[in-house]
């Protein structure tokens, strides 16, 4: 058995309390006898959802050894709300504890420095490992395996259930619904992504047709009440529907990684694009569309010939061919934050809605993480902000595009004046871009996290929108008024503490130890790759950009006090049994943006922990 590092384990405080068991409170001597994981999440962030899912087969695997916390670490303001945790824990079906964490308290005693973080703890209430981002699954099961093997040897493992309880089940015809789209013959179809299903609704919005789905999460096509999504959220009307295509309606099928196509006279599902796997760093960004795998898509939408979309777990927008049945990158890098410019070039960061201005000049975009509203050019194959600032700064304020504010905004929707409806999901509201006057403001408030909304009809209802407010589990019918409402502004920052750092050079480490049985293989290329930057682009002055090592020395600037380190990390493991014929291979990877506050006593050494131990500190 290898030897590790031992740290005793910080208590867990958190001041919103406990969900998921049955209003009981948790300790960590409450825990004693059990392998803990730590989950440090924040439900607007999609690679702690995509965790979420690594984890489940983890979860049910080791259920009498195992207790997975979730620790909700909130990024936004909206996030701190003890019931929209409540809501997440639900609408993402969480079947473990939750310690909700407003003020960040156990975040800090861990030092954890990134959404998600998972902390292995053993037993007898010491860490024994720490992983940053996504892909750990793998490593963090092996290491429960000997954590198991070696604490049923020692007497100090504790076999038997743990402490989750289940809630109550949300009762209604919508659970958690994403978007919705309005019918040629009338009425809507709605992505019932809490059900996992889709809900046409007459021209009410509240009387059910029917529903194509059977309600089980899972991946199936085939009849109506055969068909199976997982979590599916946008829906797009395609053109040249019964010209040879036999699906009249393409749906996000987010959870699954796909996208799906569905017959609206005869409710039949279909698999248009997607494996069912996540996209991975170096995987296929072009080809068949069902050999390629896509990451978490959040919208789609038909623009200029293709079925394009908000690939919300990659930070990018793709595109569907259906006349050559093959998927494409459009734009974005996979770096996460705000950058205008050429489509290779720029940054998104999770993009979740898309609409098509009227006269088919623009592509808008919701993109959650920056708080912004973009649009695309198809001529000029642009990115253009035109609202929203960067990932830090958020709120509600109304005014000058340059100077108002949205929060974790998921939807956009064209208006009849060619204006912009925006659902402001964090901010409970339904807002107004007018690309006109460049003026931002407030049509609606009081809802509950809308996720979407759709005009409700052309002639007499043309001044009505129907919003999905996706915590109230329900449909919205508004009259558009002619004059905005009033709202006190409001702007905030995330809240998390900056780690101090000397001026001069400071040393970035990024620590990754490969999973047990496993190694660093660069048979075929480096195995590793490093992309740093920073805001203001200014604070770094040497070292700043792409590289293979996971060790970086960056020069600071001293005439920058503050600013935000971006560093993304990626690390790829392989089987090390030179015996193997066909080694299994997986890839880690993470994003950071790290406060810092340049001062003479800071540190000089900025340690990042991907996998493993950081055995400096």
């Amino acid at each position: 058995m290898a030897s590790r590092a031992r740290v005793r384990a910080p208590e867990l405080v958190g001041k919103g309390g406990w969900l998921n068991t049955g209003g009981e409170e948790l300790s960590l001597l409450d825990l004693r006898g059990k392998i803990v994981v730590l989950d440090f999440w924040t439900f607007c962030c999609i690679n702690c959802l995509h965790v979420l899912d690594e984890l489940r087969e983890l979860e049910e695997a080791h259920r009498d050894t195992l207790v997975i916390v979730g620790v909700h670490s909130p990024k936004f303001v909206h996030e701190a709300e003890h019931q929209a945790v409540v809501d997440a824990v639900a609408r993402y079906e969480v079947e473990h504890p939750v310690l909700d964490d407003p003020e960040l308290a156990t975040w800090k005693q861990y030092a954890v420095r990134a959404w998600p973080t998972l902390v292995v703890i053993d037993p007898e209430g010491y860490v024994v490992a720490q992983h940053a981002g996504e892909g750990h699954a793998h490593a963090i099961g092996a290491l429960v395996a000997e954590l198991e093997a070696e604490h049923e040897a020692k007497g100090t493992l504790r076999r038997g259930d743990g402490p989750y309880v289940a809630p109550e089940p949300v009762a209604g015809a919508l659970k958690f619904p994403g978007k919705a789209v309005r019918l040629p013959g009338g009425g809507f179809l709605v992505a019932d992504s809490g059900h996992h299903s889709l809900v046409e609704f007459a021209e009410d919005g509240e009387t059910v047709v029917r529903r194509i789905g059977s309600g089980e999460r899972g991946f199936t096509d085939g009849k109506a009440e055969d068909a199976r999504f997982s979590e599916p959220q946008g829906l797009a009307l395609v053109e040249g529907a019964g010209a040879g295509r036999p699906y009249d309606v393409v749906v996000a099928d987010t959870v699954n990684h796909a996208l799906r196509g569905v017959n609206l006279a005869t409710g039949e599902v279909s698999t248009l694009a997607g494996t069912g796997r996540q996209w991975w760093q170096n995987s296929a960004t072009s080809g068949p569309a069902r050999e390629v795998d896509l990451s978490s898509p959040w919208d789609v939408a038909w623009f200029d010939g293709r079925v394009w979309i908000a690939m919300a777990g990659t930070h990018q927008l793709w595109s569907y061919d259906p006349d050559t049945d093959t998927v494409q990158v459009e734009a974005g890098t996979t770096n996460e934050g705000l950058v205008d410019g050429p489509a290779a070039e720029a940054w998104f960061a999770q993009p979740s809605g898309l609409a098509v201005a009227a006269d088919g000049r623009r592509l808008w975009v919701a993109d959650s993480e920056t708080s912004a509203v973009r649009w695309v050019d198809p001529g000029t194959h642009e990115v253009h902000t035109a609202v929203g600032t960067g990932l830090f700064d958020f709120g509600h304020r109304d005014g000058a595009a340059d100077q108002a504010l949205l929060q974790h905004p998921l939807g956009v929707t064209v208006l009849p004046d060619g204006s912009v409806a925006v659902a402001d999901t964090y901010n409970h509201a339904l807002r107004r871009f007018d690309p006109q006057t460049g003026q931002v403001s407030t049509l609606a408030t009081d809802l509950r996290e809308p996720s979407g909304a759709t005009v409700a009809a052309d002639g007499d209802r043309a001044a009505e929108i129907v919003v999905i407010e996706s915590a109230r589990h329900r449909l919205t019918r508004l009259r558009l008024p002619e004059e905005a409402v009033r709202v006190e502004a409001a702007a905030h920052r995330t809240q998390r503490p900056a780690t101090e750092v000397a001026p001069g050079t400071l040393t970035l480490d990024v620590v990754f130890t490969p999973p047990t049985g496993q190694k660093l293989d660069e048979t075929y290329g480096p195995a590793t790759r490093l992309l740093v930057s920073s805001t203001p682009p200014e604070l770094i002055s040497a070292g700043a950009g792409a590289d293979t090592g996971l060790r970086r020395e960056l020069t600071l600037d001293p005439e920058v006090t503050e600013g935000v380190l971006h560093v993304s990390a990626m690390a790829a493991s392989c089987d090390a049994d030179p015996a193997i014929e066909f080694p299994t291979c997986h890839v880690h990877q993470q994003d950071w943006g790290v406060p810092v506050r340049v001062t003479g006593a800071g540190t000089a050494r900025l340690a990042l922990v991907l996998a493993g131990m950081d055995e400096d500190e």
